[in-house]
């Protein structure tokens, strides 16, 4: 009895395998949906259809963007976590989905690490940090000097609350134990409009909208928040050279499949993802946008999610568990 049982459990085992393979082998059989929680038209929206347009000719079947915008990517991610795993529903995942939502909203609908299985990281967008040229620093180590000296009296600009921009500058203020005041913006504009005048003295944002200003110089660039220089902008250093030893920042996106997608075709998922990542054409198209490109295995981004998972945790409860 005790080897028919073994021999049942092992050939159940097999059974299962050879399923998994055969699926990995027909994979896709039909199109394929990815799930974006933002509409269309933004920076989420461009990468998605640029990694979407690229799997459609890879592995000659549609991949079709489904746009579901609403509450930060909350409805898309509730929405996605109840799909089948079949490899035939992902999700382009982003620092709100898998990290900011998880900690900042107590009855969260979805577990990142529970629910989700980490196909490949597309992208990492760093942020450019710039100042009005009325505040006397021309470089990170002064900016930190000056906010210690005058704590409390300098203010910067976010897109608003719970956004990158507002992640990374309250991580820089913890690193560095500086205390500088927030003014939340409804979005990039009316917070550089601001900037621009010297109502706010500093942002950490897109490198793309500020760099024209800091050409013009009606801003000054004192760093990237990236782990690495920009290949758009290598004369600016990153925040982490400039004074801030291990300071990484800013917004990333990234496929997830379901929790439970056969293991064969999440890696024909990640294989293809980062070869696309890294062609030629979307590479150039992702760094003049000043994002950088990545591509990366399932693990590598699971450690990714999870190192950036532990970063907003520690910008949260440093807040007081809000944001704010």
């Amino acid at each position: 009895m005790r080897h028919a049982a073994t021999f049942v459990t092992a050939a159940t085992l097999f059974c299962a395998l050879l399923c998994g393979v055969a699926h990995a082998q027909t994979y896709p059989a039909k199109t394929v949906r990815l799930i974006v929680g933002l509409a269309p038209g933004g920076g989420n929206d461009a990468i998605a259809r640029l990694v979407a347009q690229q799997l459609s000719i890879s592995l000659k079947q549609q991949f079709v963007v489904d746009n579901r915008g609403g509450a930060g990517g909350l409805i898309a991610a509730e929405l996605f976590a109840k799909s089948p795993p079949d490899g035939y529903t992902l999700l382009l995942g982003n620092v709100a989905i898998l990290t900011i939502i998880p900690n900042t909203l107590p009855k969260a609908p979805y577990d990142p690490f529970r629910d989700f299985q980490p196909v490949s990281l597309i992208a990492k967008a760093p942020l450019l940090v710039v100042i009005h040229p009325s505040l006397p620093v021309k470089s990170v180590k002064d900016l930190t000097a000056l906010a210690k000296a005058r704590p409390g009296q300098l203010n910067y600009a976010s897109n608003g609350l719970g956004s990158s921009t507002h992640l990374a500058t309250e991580l820089f203020k913890l690193m560095t134990r500086t205390k500088i005041v927030h003014v939340p913006y409804k979005g990039l504009g009316p917070a550089s409009v601001d900037l621009l005048a010297g109502q706010v003295q500093l942002m950490f944002s897109s490198a793309v909208a500020m760099m024209p200003h800091v050409k013009a110089g009606r801003l000054r660039a004192l760093a990237m928040t990236g782990a690495q220089r920009a290949a758009a902008i290598p004369d600016i250093p990153t925040v982490a050279e400039a004074g801030v030893p291990g300071f990484e920042a800013g917004s990333w996106y990234g496929i997830v499949a379901p929790a439970a997608t056969p293991r064969p075709v999440v890696d024909t998922l990640a294989r293809e993802v980062a070869a696309a990542t890294r062609s030629r054409e979307i590479a150039d198209r992702l760094n003049a946008g000043g994002v950088v490109p990545v591509g990366s295995s399932p693990e590598e981004f699971a450690a990714h999610i999870k190192q950036e998972f532990g970063r907003v945790r520690a910008v949260v409860q440093a807040l007081g568990g809000k944001l704010e």
